[in-house]
């Protein structure tokens, strides 16, 4: 949770623990540059939820709506999970929950990495493509 005090420092943002309606796990109050997340959450969900709120700050969303929710869920993903650790998982067990338990972070969260952040050609995966030769990042070796 530190890393995500300090990149919600680094974006002028303050994280408040608060008591919030049973269909709210978090918000962003952009103008209040604070993020809201429930204190009956999980350590891991706390991580996921505060990740997924500093990706609505990060894109400036002032409304929620099926392209900001999956703009935020990437955005979290991204800042949580780390390519070559998830390659090293999910060599071992490519289960959604295993991996998900590993890594600190939500089934949900694993699945939109999995979605949007990889790229599979030929047995191979890839993270983070770049959109060239040689410019992606192996993330996992080749899946036999």
């Amino acid at each position: 949770m530190r890393e995500l005090v300090r990149v919600a420092a680094s974006m002028g943002l303050r994280l408040h623990c608060a008591h919030l309606p049973d269909d709210t796990l978090g918000y962003y109050a952009p103008d209040e540059a604070r993020i809201y997340f429930d204190m009956r959450l999980t350590p891991i969900e706390r991580r996921s939820v505060v990740a997924h709120e500093l990706g609505h700050a990060h894109y400036g969303h002032t409304c929620s709506n099926a392209s900001t929710e999956r703009q935020a869920k990437i955005y979290a993903a991204r800042l949580l999970i780390n390519a070559r650790d998830y390659a090293g998982l999910e060599r071992v067990n490519p289960d959604q929950h295993h991996l998900a338990e590993e890594l600190g972070v939500t089934a949900e969260l694993v699945e939109i990495f999995e979605t949007y952040c990889l790229t599979r050609l030929r047995g191979v995966t890839y993270a983070l493509p770049k959109m060239g030769v040689g410019q992606a990042t192996l993330a996992a070796a080749p899946a036999y």
